[in-house]
């Protein structure tokens, strides 16, 4: 019995043992139904020193982030297709059940993917990105992009992606600590109607490679995750009325995504872009509720008010100029209504003087907004009113 005993708990383990979470389809914000709303808290993009490390990955890990401090939030919204598609008949047969490898089963407002100082002469508003998760019965199942979608001059404009081949698969199912690692390469460029105007392709590799599950504390709860890291290399070419375009690599930009069962968004995103030789942190979101964002006053006195914002008020589809003290490094702006609704999310190398917020990344938004510019050095907001 002694050498019987021994035996059983050694089979029995593996059914006692945790394992990693398994994320399906069912984990995507594609099946929700009507209008899924996500409230995501945005914190400085300095960790605590309390943080761990982003080198702690492996088996069974334990991530505490409780210390992370929201400076703003925003709402991630995904609705169902056709409510975009009923806005115009390209949309429905481009994105619609006739889209063919097009065809899309979400769609989320979200500001076209242009380089930091990429820009178009032309105004583009109501931007959309069109989603597509393959069906239940599918012998391989994913999530991926399948397009994208803006006005120009009150007419809707699709933009689909070169091929099916050739579109942006955001992730494979199922997907585990398990997982092997996978990649994908897609292409796309602005149509046709305004590439005469201002023209935008990029090219994209993807590359996810499970790394990590374990336990995630963050200020919103605890959670069972895996973590994915999402390697992106981007290539962009930018043109202004038929000039010779601009070729743009973009930094290497890595996004370390905790994801959990049923929240349909990662519960933790930190998002890295390679600065010279050094991976240097940009951004960090979590799945949140809505809390009152108090300002401290441990933030950098002379960058809160070094930063200016021009002109204020200002015009609805006008440029906005900063003026960015020295000494911050990279840097994210973010722009969001007074309800939290984000309009505007782009990353700077940094540097000093001025940056160009060009005119189509609010669009035509009218009322008050809240301009957000996160550094090393501290973070500081500005109210900015557009007539």
């Amino acid at each position: 019995m002694r050498r019987l005993l021994p035996l059983l708990l050694l089979a029995a383990t593996p059914a006692l043992a945790q394992t990693s979470p398994v994320i399906d389809r069912t984990d995507m914000p594609a099946l929700t139904t009507g209008v899924d709303s996500l409230r995501l808290s945005v914190a400085s993009p300095v960790l605590p020193a309390a943080a761990p490390p982003l080198s702690r990955r492996g088996a069974n890990q334990t991530w505490n982030y409780t210390s992370l401090v929201p400076v703003s939030q925003r709402v991630e919204s995904f609705v169902p297709t056709s409510v975009v598609t009923a806005i115009s008949v390209l949309y429905a047969f481009t994105f619609g059940p006739l889209g063919g490898a097009n065809r899309a089963t979400v769609a989320s407002p979200q500001n076209l993917p242009l380089p930091a100082g990429g820009t178009l002469p032309v105004t583009l508003t109501d931007t959309y990105q069109f989603y597509s998760l393959t069906a239940a019965t599918a012998p391989t199942q994913d999530f991926r992009s399948v397009g994208f979608g803006a006005s120009l001059n009150g007419t809707a404009l699709p933009i689909t992606y070169a091929s099916a081949t050739q579109q942006d698969v955001v992730y494979r199912f199922p997907l585990s600590y398990a997982s092997a690692r996978d990649s994908s390469r897609s292409f796309f460029s602005t149509p046709a109607a305004i590439a005469t105007l201002g023209y935008f392709s990029q090219k994209r590799k993807r590359v996810n490679t499970p790394d990590a599950w374990g336990t995630l504390t963050t200020p919103f709860g605890t959670f069972q995750t895996v973590r994915v890291v999402t390697k992106l290399t981007d290539h962009d070419s930018v043109a202004v009325g038929g000039t010779a375009g601009q070729a743009i690599d973009v930094p290497l930009t890595r996004e370390y995504k905790w994801l959990a069962k049923g929240q349909h968004v990662p519960v933790l995103t930190i998002t890295t872009r390679l600065v010279g030789t050094q991976e240097t942190i940009t951004g960090v979101e979590y799945r949140d509720i809505y809390r009152r964002i108090i300002r401290t006053g441990t933030r950098d006195a002379a960058f809160e008010t070094g930063l200016l914002v021009a002109p204020n008020p200002s015009a609805a589809g006008s440029a906005l100029t900063l003026t960015v003290p020295a000494g911050g490094g990279p840097l994210t702006v973010t722009a969001t209504d007074v309800v939290g609704r984000r309009l505007l999310r782009r990353s700077y190398a940094g540097g000093t003087g001025s940056l160009s917020v060009p005119a189509e990344a609010l669009g035509g938004f009218r009322g008050v907004l809240l301009l957000t510019v996160e550094t090393a050095r501290g973070t500081a907001t500005r109210r900015l009113v557009r007539e």
